[in-house]
């Protein structure tokens, strides 16, 4: 198999497993980050363990020297706005452009020489980065096959991203100690933190790109209670591993609040506006977590809008008209027990399109384990000959917003909700009664005859359990004389008393 369809196996999980399905869902609006209020200033940050001042850089990956090659793995060819209470933004170097022709086609209808070297550039990077092998995306397979039984159940439309959820987890292992941890290590089949970070941190290089015509886009973030001392070195580590940023601000305000929103909105391009409007920090949460995924890209060979018709889909609830994408191609149909399948390239990239056999279901397969047993190595499974495949594919656009906790629950992962047991010493000395008190997923899949757009974001919210009491309030008003001092290191700098404020 080449080694360019390992790494797409990775996105079949988010792209190719809720075929049988065509919901709509409304257009998404833009969501800039500009125009947000501050909850904190931007040079107020936490205080953090050990004693000193994060530095401004510390989420950003090394430039490359002026003789190296550019990296095509870490790109970013958009630049949010800076939100209030930023520590650090993980920034990214840019990714060689892919050349288009129409960009280097004389009058003539001849390439232009600049066109040659433009590619050779491009190909270059791309394979200066790191290609996933077999028996490294094989052993990440029973986490996804037990996530996507837990969390894509039932007969309506559905949609996961095992590996943003894994990426979700995987951050979360750095905060956690004990047990906590090891809950984590264990359904995510790692040996020690450092191996799983170093493991996610390959991922993300692998699949990280935007050079023009496809993105893989990955993102993660961490928003601080500006009121608790965390653990820097810890910070650090998750920033160097997963790129993450970091703000800080006042927990339960609607301006944070509105910060985190609009980052989900940026980094997943507006297509889940509606999820991510709903995500909201309660004034106990110390912590949450954030990461994302966003993934666009063309058919190898589009589909043409004249061979769009409309046909019949058999759904669940009876049969309904639908706009059916049509196309011959040639390739291989899977044989697999109670599915076949067909894989439709997209660049750099492809969507499996799996069909249950007539009274199987899609929750069958996804429950059984066929599905993914079969994603997580199609060559063992006997093909046709080669055969000129006449699809029929529905267009669709599918939408899910998920409670991750009864699912986590099930698949293991018990200490971390709950405050009694769970360990976030990593995290902060200053409290230990914290528990995650929120995980929610959103992800979306829509597909046309361009090619597909897709993106997940998961969000994790450490909270303190057992807040301080609220003191007694006490009115202080100094609406008669009064007596002030400024003092420094105890020393009185000046001392006086006023009879008479500035007048209204």
């Amino acid at each position: 198999m080449r080694i360019k369809r390992f790494c797409s196996l990775l996105m079949a999980a988010v792209m190719g497993l809720t075929m049988m399905g065509c919901g709509a869902t409304p257009g998404a609006s833009d969501n800039a980050l500009s125009g947000l209020k501050a909850s904190v200033d931007p040079g107020d940050v936490p205080e953090l363990d050990p004693d000193e001042e994060p530095e401004a850089h510390w989420a950003r990956p090394a430039p490359p020297a002026d003789d190296e090659e550019p990296e095509a793995h870490a790109a970013a060819s958009y630049a949010p706005a800076v939100i209030a209470g930023e520590i650090a933004r993980a920034t990214y170097p840019e990714t060689v452009p892919y050349p288009l022709e129409s960009d280097y086609t004389e009058e003539n209808g001849r390439l232009k020489e600049a066109y040659f070297d433009a590619y050779e550039a491009w190909r270059d990077a791309d394979r200066s980065r790191p290609q996933l092998t077999a028996g490294e995306v094989r052993p990440l397979y029973p986490f996804f096959k037990n996530g996507v039984r837990q969390f894509l159940n039932g007969t309506e439309n559905r949609v996961c991203s095992p590996l943003n959820i894994y990426m979700a987890l995987a951050m979360l292992s750095g905060l956690t100690a004990g047990e906590s941890q090891k809950q984590i290590l264990d359904l995510l089949s790692a040996e020690t933190p450092e191996a799983l970070s170093a493991q996610a941190n390959r991922i993300w290089n692998a699949l990280y790109t935007d050079d023009g015509v496809s993105s893989t886009l990955l993102g993660s973030s961490l928003w601080l209670s500006e009121g608790l001392r965390f653990n820097a070195d810890t910070l650090k580590e998750i920033a160097r591993n997963f790129y993450a940023s970091s703000y800080s601000g006042r927990m339960g305000s609607p301006a944070f609040d509105a910060a985190l929103q609009a980052w989900l909105n940026e980094q997943t391009r507006g297509l889940l506006s509606e999820q991510a409007g709903g995500v909201a920090m309660a004034p106990e949460t110390v912590l949450a977590l954030a990461t994302t995924i966003y993934f666009k890209a063309n058919w190898d060979d589009e589909f043409s809008d004249y061979a769009t018709k409309t046909g019949t889909f058999h759904a669940v609830g009876g049969d309904r008209d639908a706009p059916f994408m049509h196309q011959t191609f040639r390739g291989a149909v899977y044989d697999g027990d109670g599915f076949t399948a067909v894989y439709k390239e997209l660049r750099d990239s492809g969507m499996w399109l799996i069909l249950p056999d007539e009274g199987a279901t899609p929750a069958g397969l996804l429950d059984s384990g066929a599905a993914m047993d079969f994603l997580s190595d199609p060559e063992k499974y006997a093909t046709s000959a080669a055969a000129d495949v006449a699809l029929s594919l529905p267009k669709f656009d599918v939408t899910s917003d998920i409670d991750l906790i009864g699912g986590l629950q099930a698949l293991g992962i018990t200490d971390v909700f709950d405050a009694n047991v769970s360990d976030f010493s990593p995290m902060t000395a200053e409290r230990n009664d914290i528990a995650i008190g929120q995980a929610k997923h959103a992800a979306r899949v829509k597909i046309d005859e361009e090619g597909c757009e897709a993106a997940a974001f998961t969000v994790m919210m450490a909270m303190a359990t057992g807040m301080p009491e609220p003191l007694p309030l006490v009115e202080f008003t100094l609406d008669r004389p009064f007596v002030f001092a400024v003092t420094a290191s105890g020393l009185p700098l000046f001392v006086g008393a006023v009879q008479t404020p500035v007048s209204a």
